[in-house]
């Protein structure tokens, strides 16, 4: 079974100030894998670059062909404006198509097949008219997870999805993204700073300093000196 992204020895930078040095790393289909690291450690860095959004400054990335054309699933941090977005659950979850249609004026009936499955996968087919704006930090991101399911059901990179939500959201959103792992399939990639819930969660940890701290299985992570520093609240 080939890796969906394979990163060998990649870097990026801005300018002359180097970001993200010698990254080498695999995500593998159905992995549950997460990011962590202390402020500017290069986390989004590396994130914005495996979404093509930079050019690596030294190494490479490969994309395996099914990656290539399915795409990847994103989800970035919410600002204040996009939470207040004006449109319908079920217009923004069927503009998760809009990659695949092209210069098509009008969602095929496949694509509107695909988001209403989506959305009962999600559990929010009764908000479909609701405006997203009026629900809960904890609907939206269903909402998001919708939509991003509608460009591929590959790969969701999530880049701290967990921020502005109270506790109780934060377990349900847990509980969601297990359940896309283990009986979804879905290859998950999430950015963090929740590293106490995280270790129990994910399967593999990436611990960036510019540099890979530790890369590997999450429960080699809690018995290694980083993950041991790190999960006792102290900067490594």
């Amino acid at each position: 079974m080939s890796s969906l992204i394979t990163c060998s020895h990649v870097g990026f930078g801005y300018e002359n100030y180097d970001a993200v040095v010698d990254v080498s790393m695999e995500v593998d289909p159905g992995d549950y894998m997460c990011i962590v690291g202390e402020n500017g450690a290069g986390k989004s860095t590396l994130m914005k670059g495996l979404l093509g959004l930079l050019r690596p400054t030294s190494g490479s990335i490969v994309m395996s062909d099914e990656l290539k054309k399915t795409g990847i699933g994103y989800l970035p941090q919410q600002t204040a404006a996009q939470k207040d977005f004006p449109a319908t659950v079920w217009e923004v979850v069927l503009s998760g198509n809009l990659n695949r249609m092209g210069f098509r004026p009008f969602y095929s009936r496949e694509e509107k097949t695909k988001a209403l499955s989506n959305m009962e996968k999600l559990g929010i087919t009764d908000l479909k008219k609701e405006c997203y704006r009026d629900l809960s930090g904890g609907q939206q991101q269903r909402v998001l997870i919708a939509r991003a399911l509608c460009a591929t059901d590959k790969l969701l990179i999530l880049d701290e999805p967990i921020s502005g939500l109270d506790p109780s959201a934060i377990q349900d959103f847990y509980r969601l993204i297990r359940h896309l792992n283990r009986d979804s399939h879905v290859a998950i990639l999430m950015v963090t700073h929740d590293v106490q819930n995280i270790v129990s969660q994910a399967g593999k940890i990436l611990h960036l300093k510019q540099r890979v701290l530790f890369y590997g299985s999450a429960e080699d992570y809690r018995k290694s000196p980083v993950g041991k520093r790190f999960l006792g609240g102290e900067e490594v």
